[in-house]
């Protein structure tokens, strides 16, 4: 088939110069049917023929569509049918077919079961997209898996993007609770995978909703929709944009010291590109979120509390496992109820008005703080030897120092006692207290250590709230020569 522009220098040699069909021929080296095709038809038109007949494929066809059928049940997407396979199996069975002619059957059967998608309009306020994806980040110089939440509003392009350390419920509902949040109101209608942390159980035309997604849904009051099971597709428009952050952003892997800081970080990123990115009008994603953000629903007066609420009791060493990990708390805590609030980041523990936070680890990890165990740590000197330096890691700079010289002068077990009386000052009058105390012991230079046992066996001095109509008085403190006088008086009988 000729190109237009000797199609153009044909008709032009003919119809305007004059010359004759066999001349126009030769000088362009074709034939003069060809000549004649064009001047009849100005633009090459393709005439497809009578199908060819397949006498081959039409006899074995019946037995492709069997087989085809049967295996289709047994296949997976790395385990699937090809087209060698289906001839080899033929050929097992006597059909005297070639490889090209069944790799043709397979083609077309593959073309018509193939899904045809269909284009969807996005309308304001309407729809937003919701999924997790996988990242690597570099927290205090070590590479660390996290995952990335990401909500996707389909009409302005508008993202809201959060790391978090477990892909879990707790997680899923905070990044609801910050989206909304972020974007200052609710989209009609949220799609999801399948995922647990919203599904229970997929019930067909429905899907068994988990209860603590249930209450999300009513609290913020939008429609959950789910894709079909085994179809991200559904869902294209946040699939695609996930990847698009982690190449556009997550490159070179982001550093920080804590998550909080990157995520922070990743979200003004994502909304400085919100304020460049053009459609083809012209408006930028930030100009067309703030025609659908006034179509949105309202933020309720309160916050939906994503936190997981768990009523555990910690055992005599009061250790209390939380989602697999475990977890110290004030040893005075053991064998009592607690009720422990699971946050994404940190496990909030409350037991009888008393509150303590721990920062949350994977499963099979502990977090052990030896800061719970001071009581019982002053009256036990060999423990403390056993955890000084995790108990010295949660301390102050001064009772290091202080532990330091005192193995240097008098030996691990004599350290040991010294520092467990040392630890019941700090029970009875706090960390702080002690600590200012310790640290002008330690800045005056007293190598005998005469300061030191002042300091543990005299209270420490506390402020006393004086009434104000009293604080003008001034007590002096009496001294035992103030009484000598007394011994040189006479006593009258």
């Amino acid at each position: 088939m000729l190109r237009m522009d000797q199609v153009h220098v044909i008709r032009h040699k003919v119809l305007v110069e004059g010359l004759s069909r066999r001349e126009v021929a030769r000088q362009m080296g074709v034939s003069r049917n060809t000549v004649r095709k064009y001047l009849a038809e100005p633009e090459p038109v393709f005439k497809r023929g009578a199908a060819r007949p397949t006498p081959v494929l039409d006899k074995v066809r019946p037995r492709l569509e069997e087989l085809y059928d049967a295996w289709s049940e047994r296949t997976t997407k790395k385990q699937r049918i090809t087209g060698p396979r289906l001839h080899r199996q033929l050929v097992e069975e006597g059909y005297q077919v070639g490889e090209t002619t069944v790799r043709t059957y397979l083609r077309e059967k593959r073309r018509q079961v193939r899904e045809v998608f269909i284009p969807l309009v996005h309308r304001p306020g309407d729809e937003a997209q919701v999924d997790f994806f996988e990242v690597t980040v570099e927290l205090s110089g070590q590479r660390k898996k996290c995952w990335m939440f990401l909500m996707r509003l389909m009409y302005s392009g508008r993202d809201f993007v959060w790391l978090y350390e477990h892909c879990d419920q707790v997680s899923f509902l905070d990044g609801h609770v910050r989206a909304f949040g972020h974007f200052g109101g609710v989209p009609a209608r949220c799609i999801y995978d399948n995922l647990s942390a919203a599904v229970r159980r997929v019930v067909q035309p429905g899907r068994e909703l988990t209860a603590r997604f249930c209450a999300l849904v009513s609290h913020y009051l939008f429609e959950p929709c789910f894709a079909r099971v085994g179809t991200g597709h559904d869902k294209g428009g946040v699939e695609g944009r996930g990847k698009g952050i982690r190449l556009q952003h997550l490159v070179p892997v982001p550093r920080g010291e804590d998550l909080g800081q990157l995520c922070t970080t990743l979200l003004d990123s994502v909304d400085a590109q919100a304020g460049r990115k053009r459609d083809v009008q012209g408006r930028t994603v930030l100009d067309k979120f703030a025609e659908e953000q006034a179509l949105f629903r309202a933020l309720p007066a309160h916050c939906f509390e994503p936190r997981q609420v768990l009523v555990v009791r910690p055992n005599r060493k009061a250790l209390v496992r939380v989602k697999g990990a475990q977890y110290s708390l004030p040893s005075h805590w053991n064998l009592l109820d607690v009720t422990a609030y699971v946050g994404p980041a940190d496990v909030r523990f409350v037991c009888r008005d008393e509150v303590a936070v721990r920062p949350r680890v994977a499963a099979k990890q502990q977090h052990i703080q030896y800061t719970d165990y001071l009581d019982e740590l002053s009256r036990k000197p060999q423990a403390v030897r056993q955890v000084a330096p995790e108990l010295l890691e949660e301390l102050s700079a001064p009772f290091g120092q202080l532990w330091q010289l005192l193995t240097d002068s008098h030996g691990g077990r004599e350290a040991g006692r010294i520092f467990a009386k040392l630890l019941r000052a700090v029970v009875e009058h706090g960390e702080e207290e002690v600590g200012t105390a310790l640290l002008k012991v330690l800045d005056g230079g007293k190598g005998h250590l005469l300061e030191l046992g002042t300091l543990l066996r005299q209270p420490l001095p506390r402020e006393v709230e004086v009434p104000a109509a009293l604080r003008h008085y001034v007590v002096e403190a009496p001294r035992a020569e103030d009484f000598d006088h007394l011994l040189h008086q006479e006593v009258t009988p």
